[in-house]
């Protein structure tokens, strides 16, 4: 990749902790020094995330540059939904709560030290997930995790965006008591019926390996395999267990919690309905059932500096 490709940066300003305008003046002025050619769109409340991202992306492929996202999982999912369709190379400095993805391929949280590793990255393909027609680079997942996601955002919104804040929201969503997901799952082999609190799927390596599921291995090859999670339905006791071993890394380990690897499933409702809540990158989706996961048919073009190893974290 040419190394004087200029950047389209799409910026929310409402991820992390407030301070947008801080890490934007960091961006700009490391880029500067550099004299690497930029600008910035900025996500706020006139200026709606589709929109920003349509416009970045139209000019960088008018410009022959990358496409960056600056934010949390939700605004890298966007970008790089955009990225992935218009064959645009992507590059990230990861600003949100968690940043699995950017912790994933190693690129750190502060803006200065992601900005020099984005200037001397080269492109690589990075396997991203699809759910029906909607690309996700973390996980997607139905039933009870969509809704400690909507819980955990009320959370935020009253004390913060802190990975504290997160876990406990998420701790009290799961110990308040769940509505079984009724469906039906099938490899295209066989189909099986299941009752369980929540259907997770994970495409992040990192993540996977931070709560114990042996999958994170099959995920980390890159080769169109992603790793799914399904809860068998036990009482509030059971529930937090099976948190105490997430948090521990050794839901693996657990019960009643059944992971398998695979290259595409079809999840379809026992009960007819119209939409599905599936959560996509901490985003909630509504979605036409039977929902379809896989990977998707070609990779990702992103631009890091750098792999992580199975095992390392960089934070």
């Amino acid at each position: 990749m040419p190394n004087d490709m200029p950047f389209a940066i799409v910026m929310n300003a409402g991820s992390g902790r407030g301070d947008t305008e801080q890490a934007r003046e960091a961006i700009r002025a490391t880029l500067d020094a550099a004299g690497r050619a930029h600008k910035f769109f900025l996500i706020d409340e006139a200026h709606p995330i589709r929109d920003v991202v349509a416009e970045a992306a139209a000019h960088a492929k008018k410009e022959g540059g990358v496409l960056v996202a600056s934010g949390g999982d939700g605004t890298i999912n966007c970008v790089a939904g955009t990225a992935w369709r218009e064959q645009i190379p992507m590059g990230v400095l990861p600003q949100g709560t968690f940043n699995f993805f950017g912790r994933s391929h190693n690129i750190p949280a502060d803006p200065v030290a992601a900005t020099e590793g984005l200037l001397r990255g080269t492109p690589r393909n990075v396997q991203v997930g699809m759910v029906n027609d909607r690309l996700f680079l973390v996980n997607g997942s139905l039933g009870l995790y969509p809704q400690v996601l909507e819980d955990r955002e009320a959370w935020k919104q009253r004390f913060g965006r802190h990975r504290l804040v997160a876990l406990w929201s998420g701790l009290a969503t799961m110990m308040r008591g769940y509505r079984p997901l009724r469906i039906e799952v099938s490899d295209g082999t066989q189909a099986r019926q299941l009752r369980t609190p929540t259907l997770f799927v994970g495409n992040n390596a990192l993540q996977l390996e931070i709560i114990g599921l042996p999958e994170a291995e099959h995920v980390f090859r890159n080769d169109g395999t992603l790793a799914g999670l399904v809860l068998k339905p036990m009482g509030r006791l059971t529930m937090l267990g099976l948190i105490l071993r997430g948090a521990l890394g050794r839901l693996g380990d657990a019960e009643n919690a059944v992971s398998f690897p695979f290259r595409d499933i079809t999840v379809t409702p026992r009960h007819h309905r119209r939409k599905m809540k599936v959560a996509v990158d901490g985003e909630i989706e509504w979605l036409d059932p039977p929902i379809v996961f896989r990977a998707a048919p070609r990779p990702l073009v992103l631009v890091t500096d750098g792999e992580r190893k199975p095992g390392e974290d960089p934070g």
